[in-house]
Formats: structure tokens, C-alpha cells, sequence
């Protein structure tokens, strides 16, 4: 396996297979998930992956916590003991299979520090280029990964059952595993439509 914890820098180099990659990338249905998912070696890999990310000042400005099948099996039963109290309790019940299916969970955390030069804005997306390098890190593993929030991710009793501090925030669950088949594709912008290019 490639050692990614002390790489030797160098300029980047034409890859097609990661442009490829890039192109047909897709999120998972996270219910579909099953294993395996990256444990060990593996696991180690797509963490170390992870963090290399932009962070304006050197912050780390975020955290993540992998949620092993146990540990999620318990908080999902205490969030459906909540979910009578939802707008839509049926709909808040249903979408915990996403969070107990997959075989592994990475929760990403922001947590930006307070009265920096780096505006909290800037730290927040720093945590969110964390979610992705987890997405293309699970892909060239040879795994699919589904990055999603729910409704526990913003209710103050459920994020106290994932460990979610006050002036933190989830930046996101990324389920990890092996879909049965590719999953379809899906419309995408035009880049016409959403790109301005200035002379």
C-alpha cells in the first residue's frame, strides 16, 4: 500500500485516471451500503487522506469521529425514541437507515476557532473540503461514499448524542461501503449556466 503519512511533494502530473474519477464521481444511496468498507490499513489511508486539505492559517478547524456499527446502533435508537416530536416524524424515522446500514461512518465536525484572522466562514469550508477528500478518498480506495445530513444533524438533543459541542457544527456524515451496482447518474449543471469567465 502507499505510504500517504510523509509523501515526498512534487509538481502534479497529467493523471487521466483521476480526471476520469473526477467525471463520474457519484454519491451513494447511503441505505444501499454494505460491506466492506475500509478498516485497518485501509482506514488509516483514507483518514490521513482526509486531512490534507485547505486550512487557511493551520487552524484545523475541524474533527472527525469514525462511528463504528455498535456505537451507531445505540444512538439510533435513542434518535428514534425523538422522532415523535418531528415535523414529520414518519419521514425523521425513516431516514436513520441512512445512518445505520452502512458499514462505516465518518462524522465530520466543524470546529472553528473563535476571533481569528481566518474568518469562521473560511474555516467552515475548510471542513467541508475535509467531506470530499473523505469521498475521493474512499473512490480510490475502490468504495462508494455517501456524504449527507439529516435532521440530527441540526437538533440540539441529538447532536449532544454524537459529541457535537457547543459552536460546533456537522459539516457532514460520510458513509462509506460497496454498492451491489454502480448507482445511476443524475442531471448536472451546465457549466454555460454556471460559470461567468472574465477576460
Amino acid at each position: 500500500m502507499t505510504d500517504v503519512s510523509a509523501p515526498e511533494l512534487s509538481l502534479p502530473v497529467r493523471s487521466e485516471e483521476l480526471l476520469n474519477r473526477l467525471a463520474t464521481r457519484r454519491s451513494a444511496p447511503a441505505q444501499q451500503l454494505a460491506a466492506p468498507a475500509p478498516t485497518g490499513e485501509e482506514l488509516q489511508t483514507l483518514l490521513t487522506l482526509a486531512l490534507r486539505t485547505p486550512d487557511h492559517g493551520k487552524l484545523t478547524p475541524w474533527r472527525l469521529v469514525v462511528l463504528g456499527a455498535q456505537t451507531r446502533a445505540e444512538i439510533v435508537e435513542k434518535l428514534t425514541a425523538m422522532t415523535p416530536r418531528l415535523p414529520d416524524p414518519v419521514k425523521g424515522k425513516a431516514v436513520l437507515s441512512k445512518l445505520a446500514n452502512p458499514p462505516l461512518t465518518v462524522l465530520v465536525v466543524s470546529s472553528p476557532v473563535q476571533g481569528h484572522k481566518v474568518p469562521v466562514w473560511e474555516q467552515e469550508l475548510s471542513a467541508g473540503a475535509v467531506c470530499m477528500n473523505i469521498e475521493h478518498a474512499a473512490n480510490a480506495l475502490g468504495y462508494n461514499a455517501s456524504w449527507i445530513t439529516d435532521w440530527y444533524s441540526f437538533d440540539a438533543e441529538a447532536l449532544a448524542l454524537f459529541g457535537v459541542k457547543e459552536g460546533e457544527k456537522v459539516a457532514g456524515f460520510i458513509h462509506i461501503g460497496t454498492l451491489p451496482v454502480a448507482p445511476l447518474e443524475r442531471p448536472r449543471p451546465a457549466v454555460s449556466d454556471r460559470v461567468e469567465i472574465l477576460p
